[in-house]
């Protein structure tokens, strides 16, 4: 059984993955949006069932199949994720090799937000304090970022909309990641062959008349697509929540540092108000629930200790 320090590498690992992506992305930027996520979708299903039936594991993903369709609700659920996502997908492509990075990672940013939005909405739950306040500060960041701009910041919103609604259907469905993988992007490969059929018929296919290293990164992109995945489900396990909702911030802040440092992307005073408004905005959201946590913890083995010490 791994540690909680081994948990948190892998989980560290996937998210410097994810932070990366924007230079993997760029490297296609002669590609066009719709052709790379076509080509996501086909070889993140062709590689992640070839590495299931290697790793002895095709009964397992049949099994799976199966007992999806039997749950009818969630089989269409999950059909949705993998619509949802796939949005995200293009979304976050399209945005990063149209030099929209800051804006892509204003939406990572404030997605744990609106994790919390979408709670209330379909969940039932109440909003405390802490997270009032810190809706409230991340409104007037995200307001201070359209009077700049001039228009709404729609891709921020589409990314962490779209991730969020993704996330609160998995949340309900239970999947070892690589299979559920397969099973999400199965959903989603005939449209995609369809469209690149049409991409091939048009003469408008870049994969059939370029260089060579263009044809791996397309093919690559499925490994790129499962590994942080499946990194993530190693890790997360066997580490605190509080764990992962710190490192969540390192694909953002990288995305942020890589569109501004490397691809010369705007960021000036109003980006770093806006910016400001919406780091504190997740230090208020963030911070208190570390400390809840940590205090259940010691309450927990606090009260641990005591049984022990009555029992002996």
């Amino acid at each position: 059984m791994q540690t909680q320090q081994q948990g948190a590498l892998w989980v560290f690992a996937a998210y410097v993955m994810w932070g990366f992506m924007p230079i993997y992305w760029k490297s296609l930027h002669h590609v066009s949006s719709g052709e790379i996520l076509v080509n996501r979708i086909i070889w993140a299903f062709l590689l992640t069932v070839l590495a299931i039936v290697l790793i002895g594991q095709g009964k397992r993903l049949v099994t799976d199949l199966i007992e999806l369709w039997k749950t009818q609700k969630q089989f269409w659920s999950l059909c949705a994720a993998s619509f949802l996502v796939t949005i995200n997908w293009f979304t976050y492509i399209w945005s990063v090799n149209h030099d929209f990075i800051v804006q892509a990672s204003l939406g990572y940013y404030i997605n744990p937000l609106v994790s919390v939005l979408l709670g209330i909405i379909f969940l039932k739950e109440a909003l405390n304090r802490n997270q009032k306040a810190a809706f409230v500060l991340a409104a007037v960041g995200v307001t201070i970022l359209t009077f700049h701009y001039g228009v709404f910041p729609w891709i921020s919103f589409v990314l962490a909309i779209t991730f969020a609604l993704y996330g609160l259907i998995k949340k309900h469905i239970k999947l070892d990641a690589t299979r559920g993988l397969a099973i999400e992007t199965a959903f989603t490969v005939p449209i995609a062959l369809l469209a690149y059929g049409w991409l091939f018929s048009s003469g408008d296919a870049v994969i059939m008349d370029t260089d060579p290293l263009t044809v791996v990164l397309l093919i690559l992109t499925g490994i790129a697509t499962a590994l942080p995945l499946v990194f993530f489900a190693k890790g997360v396990p066997s580490i605190p929540l509080y764990v992962t909702g710190f490192l969540q911030y390192i694909a953002p802040t990288m995305m942020l540092i890589i569109g501004v440092a490397i691809y010369g992307e705007t960021f000036g005073k109003f980006e770093w108000l806006s910016f400001a408004f919406i780091w504190v905005a997740l230090l208020v959201f963030t911070v208190p629930e570390v400390m809840r946590f940590l205090r259940n913890k010691r309450t927990m083995i606090r009260l641990q200790k005591q049984e022990s010490t009555q029992q002996s």
